[in-house]
């Protein structure tokens, strides 16, 4: 993966001064995909962010923007979900910046960097969406960051690891015949569903659970940077398992 790959969500995002912010700290590192979810452009002070982000205006004149973070992160593979929290019904494991950047790094992309409100984080729907959590390791008595200063570490960890390659300006790697080109986000959701109902046929599903599987099942997939070829194979193995099981 290459920095032009890492596209940049901020979920609900309600301060200019932040999001101006973040302009300047992506720039910094080389990053230029922002795309925002669940706010409107016009909600926002552009004059404000303009004057936060200095020479990195140009990331919030061309930030994309989108009604969910579904939307905006429809044709990414991987979901990177950043938050400090865990529990039962949220990510059990967690990769720090430094980790995450060096995984990325042995993949290919793109993934999409995900934050959440400043003063919320993540909502419990949007973590669902993320397919990994990342999370940056701070003291407990003070665990909260504000949104600027983790989109910094993070962008800084990402420019240490995945620099080298092609000048960023020149954009996103193209595919080539044969190379790894990984599920999107929605085709592996769909092949979460397709493995789920093939399940169900089996009588899999007596009992609650199925959501919780699948979800676990689109997760694995995006992780694991399935092909479509591969996605098929899969889907494959477990459609002949039911017609094997039909015919005992």
């Amino acid at each position: 993966m290459l920095l032009p790959d890492i596209v940049v969500i901020l979920c609900r995002v309600s301060g200019p001064e932040n999001v101006g912010a973040v302009c300047r700290a992506m720039k910094n590192m080389g990053l230029s995909r922002l795309r925002i979810a669940g706010t409107a452009r016009e909600s926002l002070d552009g004059g404000a962010i303009r004057a936060r982000a200095l020479h990195a205006a140009d990331l919030w004149e061309g930030a994309a923007f989108f009604d969910t973070l579904a939307d905006a992160a429809a044709d990414c593979p991987l979901l990177i979900g950043t938050t400090r929290r865990r529990g039962r019904h949220r990510k059990q494991a967690s990769l720090s910046p430094r980790q995450l950047a060096a995984w990325l790094r042995e993949r290919p992309g793109p993934a999409a960097l995900v934050f959440g409100n400043e003063r919320t984080g993540l909502e419990d729907q949007e973590l669902d969406l993320c397919h990994i959590a990342s999370h940056i390791p701070v003291s407990r008595t003070f665990p909260s960051l504000n949104l600027s200063h983790a989109a910094q570490i993070y962008a800084y960890e990402l420019f240490l690891a995945l620099e080298t390659g092609p000048d960023p300006a020149s954009g996103a790697a193209e595919a080539v015949k044969g190379a790894w080109v990984p599920l999107n986000h929605g085709e592996a959701a769909g092949l979460a569903g397709n493995i789920t109902n093939t399940l169900e046929t089996l009588g899999f599903y007596r009992h609650p659970g199925r959501e919780i599987q699948e979800r676990f099942l689109r997760d694995l997939i995006c992780r694991a940077g399935l092909t479509t070829r591969e996605g098929a194979y899969l889907a494959d193995i477990f459609a002949k398992a039911a017609r094997l099981a039909g015919k005992k």
